[in-house]
């Protein structure tokens, strides 16, 4: 991968970030593959770069690495979707892409990294619209496990987007269905710490 640095200019940054997505389409190695997507993620969190990397399509990029095997290229796909979905441009292109169901299915992943990316980037993407879709039973069921977890993040994470997201009525609505259950019991593996 070439080692080039983002100079001040925006013509520079986009034809090093057009590099990268070539990179990426044109390698058949996993490794090449995920030290790109790291970078896009990375990219992702910087405002300067939103534009190009929407003109380049990375957030249709990064939301087919949501169904891929690797777990790598799953963690670098939702890091980059949650460093995105900050910014209401991006938030608004990831909704129409209809991405909600594959950010509830990172809700899944053994990496802790991956579902914590996943629940902050539904909270990202959580609108007056999308609400009916980013906060329902099966993902208020799986926050309230999370807010139990002894991962402190995982905890903690959880618990904000209960408290944030979701009405009071909600979360006592999940916590009566989930009673006489064991929390283990929804399907979803609490992450490996």
């Amino acid at each position: 991968m070439s080692e080039m640095r983002l100079s001040a200019t925006g013509s520079d940054r986009f034809k090093y970030l057009q590099m990268l997505v070539t990179e990426f389409q044109d390698t058949d190695s996993d490794e090449a593959k995920e030290q790109v997507l790291a970078n896009l993620a990375n990219f992702a969190y910087d405002p300067r770069n939103l534009e190009d990397l929407r003109t380049l399509q990375v957030i249709e990029l990064f939301l087919d690495m949501l169904t891929e095997e690797n777990e790598n290229f799953v963690e670098f796909g939702i890091g980059g979707l949650c460093n995105l979905s900050m910014d209401r441009g991006c938030r608004d292109q990831i909704l129409q892409s209809e991405a909600i169901p594959l950010v509830i299915g990172c809700l899944s992943s053994r990496r802790e990294e991956t579902v914590l990316s996943a629940i902050t980037t539904l909270m990202n993407l959580t609108t007056a619209a999308s609400r009916v879709q980013t906060i329902n039973e099966a993902v208020l069921q799986c926050m309230l496990r999370f807010s139990i977890s002894e991962s402190p993040r995982l905890h903690n994470l959880a618990s904000v987007f209960l408290q944030d997201c979701c009405t009071e009525e909600q979360v006592a609505r999940a916590e009566a269905q989930m009673q006489g259950h064991h929390p283990t019991a929804l399907g979803i593996p609490l992450p490996k710490d």
